[in-house]
């Protein structure tokens, strides 16, 4: 669910709260717009793109990975999208319900399981990605090229400096 406030009215209402404490406002004021944009972005996409095709922002998550590495464990699916294995079950129970992506028990060890896209799922993220990566670019249409190029290096040295540090 989108913020119920504006970006002016929570950057004003988060400087009088913390204005006065010893903290790196810059810093702040980046994660709170990268927190902001994230989630107007995935609003955004989950109503104008994946709903019409009957998915939630986690299902396509899942059908995204699957479609770019072809197959991948359930556990490590969970980690790359951020959820738990058993929400990831959930997820994957609807996608196999829907005949989108199948399971592949391991031949070593029973308890471990890769899921995979159907000869569906290939075709629907086929059919989808470009409608999806039409509204990515609607999203950053008022971004000119040069800062767009700045601002994803800059977002990519965020996710390196986070990833550096869960290691």
């Amino acid at each position: 669910m989108p913020d119920q406030h504006s970006l002016s009215e929570t950057e004003r209402a988060t400087q009088e709260r913390v204005g006065h404490l010893p903290i790196d406002v810059p810093a702040m004021q980046a994660v709170l717009s990268i927190y902001r944009a994230a989630n107007a972005s995935r609003s955004r996409l989950t109503n104008t793109v994946l709903r019409p095709h009957d998915l939630t922002w986690t299902g396509f998550l899942v059908l995204w990975l699957l479609w770019i590495w072809e197959r991948m464990e359930t556990r490590k699916i969970a980690e790359s999208v951020g959820i738990s294995k058993a929400t990831l079950t959930g997820v994957a129970n609807t996608l196999v319900s829907r005949g989108l992506v199948e399971r592949i028990p391991s031949t070593t060890d029973r308890r471990l399981v890769e899921l995979a896209l159907t000869p569906a799922g290939q075709a629907l993220m086929a059919e989808l990605y470009p409608e999806f990566n039409g509204a990515e670019a609607t999203l950053v249409a008022g971004v000119g090229a040069q800062d767009l190029e700045v601002m994803t290096r800059a977002l990519r040295q965020v996710v390196l400096t986070a990833e550096a540090g869960e290691a």
